[in-house]
């Protein structure tokens, strides 16, 4: 087992810690660990465990979610939070997620070497569920830690038809202690997230290291598109009622709105065609479209124009067109006061403090409804990620880890209510 008391190569400590993390896996050969899995069941006790050697007492609590908690000089004090999540897509990188939770164990265990104690607390949080692989929900374990869990997702099951509270008993969890999770009022001072930033924009400006201003807001649609099936060889080409090629200049539409405005980005992530013969001139087309935005006014305005522009298209082409919205989420700002503590710190460490938004869904966006909340992003190779080629390196890594120390010791709780 790697040590993170030696601080003489934190970043390559790091390192080492993530790929033994990254073993703990249900599918050998790739990397697998989903909400309440055997092998999550794995990696918890390994994550415990090094909680408790950074100076930690760290449980798994009722939602599956580890938390380790390091006292400040006062027993019982309001905590700073940091953290991240533990589980992964299928097929997953080694870093998504688990890069913020073993930094937050670093910067605990370079703490307790020191032997310092500060003014609050230092909670480290390693949360279960945030990709909503397994179960149609995501974020439970830290939406349990603001008490907006919601119960009605305890009936929710998995594809082999487990109830998400059935797989909690089998994990040695009590689904009827969730609702006492949630942190008390003034006993959460700030939550702090390091992340692999997903995307490439820090790569492209040469940056180790970016301090995010606002989680992007979402929303998604389910869009079918109706037309005539018919014969590929006897139907003239003016008289047809294509609904593939309807939904193609849809899909193009979507993009074009998307790339005239910076920040907004907008994908069609799955289509079906049918009959899906070669022969037959598509009667029905269905698409997804996903847009998101770092403002939701301007996301607003992107939505209606998409809209707008979809229901042209079928009025012209004399096809009939559905547009169910599945799903809207609100941007989440990060507090602007840890966003200039996190850049200072950045600056203070030698780099560049640059600023972005996230265009990915985190824990924080949960977590900003129990106090004022930011995000660290780390450079990813590429901003591939949800996929094994994701990389970082061990130089970014301890430069993450060297920050983020300097955050919490300098981290001053009156300057949040200032």
């Amino acid at each position: 087992m790697t040590g993170l008391r030696d601080n003489r190569d934190p970043g390559a400590a790091l390192m080492a810690r993530l790929d033994e993390l990254a073993a703990f896996t249900d599918e050998p050969g790739r990397l697998t660990r989903l909400f309440l899995s055997p092998s999550h069941k794995r990696a918890v006790a390994q994550v415990i465990a090094w909680m408790r050697a950074a100076g930690m007492t760290a449980t798994l609590d009722d939602v599956g979610n580890v938390r380790g908690r390091y006292e400040g000089a006062t027993p019982g004090a309001p905590a700073l939070l940091l953290g991240s999540h533990i589980d992964t897509v299928r097929d997953a990188g080694r870093y998504d997620g688990t890069l913020g939770v073993m930094l937050a164990i670093a910067v605990v265990a370079e703490l307790d070497r020191r032997g310092e104690r500060l003014p609050f607390a230092v909670d480290v949080l390693a949360f279960g569920d945030e990709e909503g692989v397994r179960f149609p929900t995501t974020l439970s374990g830290s939406r349990a830690m603001t008490g907006a869990f919601d119960p009605a997702t305890l009936a929710c099951a998995d594809g082999e038809g487990v109830t998400l509270e059935a797989a909690l008993r089998g994990f040695g969890c009590d689904p009827a202690g969730i609702r006492a999770l949630a942190y008390p009022p003034g006993a959460a001072l700030a939550y702090v997230e390091a992340h692999i930033e997903q995307g490439p924009v820090l790569q492209a400006r040469g940056a180790a290291l970016g301090v995010v201003t606002a989680i992007n807001g979402a929303t998604r649609f389910r869009v079918v598109v109706e037309g005539v099936a018919g014969h590929a060889g006897t139907v003239p080409m003016a008289i047809r009622s294509d609904a593939l090629a309807g939904a193609a200049e849809m899909i193009l539409a979507v993009e074009a709105r998307a790339r005239g405005e910076e920040d907004l980005v907008a994908t069609v992530g799955q289509v079906a065609v049918e009959p899906g013969a070669v022969n037959v001139i598509p009667g029905a087309a269905r698409f997804t479209i996903d847009m998101r935005a770092p403002d939701d006014a301007q996301r607003r305005a992107a939505v209606a124009d998409v809209e707008a522009a979809c229901r042209a298209i079928a009025e012209r082409r004399g096809l009939a067109l559905a547009m169910e919205r599945a799903h809207d989420a609100p941007a989440v700002a990060c507090d602007p006061r840890l966003v200039a503590m996190l850049a200072k710190s950045v600056a203070r460490e030698g780099g560049a403090p640059i600023r972005l938004p996230s265009g990915a869904g985190h824990d924080a966006m949960a977590m900003a409804r129990l106090c004022p909340s930011a995000m660290l992003f780390v450079r990813c190779r590429d901003g591939i990620s949800h996929n094994p080629a994701e990389a970082i390196t061990a130089e970014d890594a301890g430069a993450a880890f060297a920050a983020l120390l300097d955050f919490v010791r300098r981290f001053d709780p009156s300057a949040l209510t200032r």
